[in-house]
């Protein structure tokens, strides 16, 4: 499992882990971020089962466990937290676990005993400590029903989810940030074109973020857009058609 640092001010740091060279092709690629201040850190979007040795041994390395105080899951899927009974073993007593309010019963059933905070529908504030705290933002329908992204106003980072992600081949991850725009989109463009379902939520979206002071843009899959790609990569979004699985209602022949 590879770890990069993508920004730090002081003890405020964002660490992107991911690339596990060990990974199995038939596993989608994910990137698990950890965002510390003070003596707190939180983890977005902490994994899958499969991945969770590695994970944990990284951010042991990298953090230290011991400093997990929240957990911050984006959706329900289970790339982003069929390991959560795991990381619930070796975390403090005292973690918090942040959720759209619609997926409790559901995660339950990969852990009956977990407790959440959960998130309204417009997003809540997640305080690491006195001076840092990053905002759950809205990304409903993009693709899940109830989904949030994570935004450190600081940093000027914004964790998009499945929003910007792509399906970048082993051989072509060769760092972690987008350094062609204009070739990336060949690995983004069916993601998005199938995943997205829902034009005015892609619309409401890609006006919420240009309101926002983003430098970088950090997607759950693939590559990281930063400077003058996170406005590449909304121009790109907002003209993209999405919902591409809707043919299937007028090819079924009845």
């Amino acid at each position: 499992m590879k770890c990069f640092t993508i920004w730090q001010q002081g003890d405020h740091r964002w660490l992107a882990f991911g690339q596990d060279p060990e990974q199995l092709d038939t596993i989608i690629d994910t990137t698990q971020f950890v965002v510390t201040s003070d003596r707190d850190a939180v983890l977005l979007d902490p994994g899958g089962i499969e991945l969770f040795p590695a994970m944990v041994a990284a951010v042991t390395q990298e953090v230290g466990v011991e400093r997990l105080k929240h957990l911050f899951l984006s959706h329900q899927d289970p790339d982003v937290s069929s390991a959560l009974s795991l990381w619930r073993r070796v975390c403090p007593a005292d973690l918090t676990i942040h959720v759209s309010w619609l997926w409790t019963g559901f995660l339950s059933h990969f852990d009956s005993h977990a407790q959440f905070v959960t998130l309204p529908d417009p997003g809540a504030e997640i305080r690491l400590s006195p001076s840092v705290a990053v905002r759950a933002v809205p990304a409903h329908y993009l693709h899940s029903p109830g989904n949030f992204g994570i935004y450190d106003a600081r940093a000027k980072i914004l964790f998009s989810g499945d929003v910007g992600a792509s399906l970048v081949p082993r051989e072509r991850r060769t760092g972690i940030f987008v350094e062609n725009f204009s070739e990336h989109t060949g690995y983004m463009e069916g993601f998005h074109r199938r995943w997205l379902g829902s034009r005015d939520a892609r619309d409401k979206w890609v006006a919420m973020v240009r309101r926002l002071d983003v430098d970088m843009l950090a997607p759950q899959h693939g590559l990281i857009f930063r400077g003058e790609d996170v406005g590449r990569f909304l121009d790109w979004l907002a003209a993209l058609p999405v919902g591409s699985g809707l043919d299937a209602y007028d090819q079924v022949g009845f």
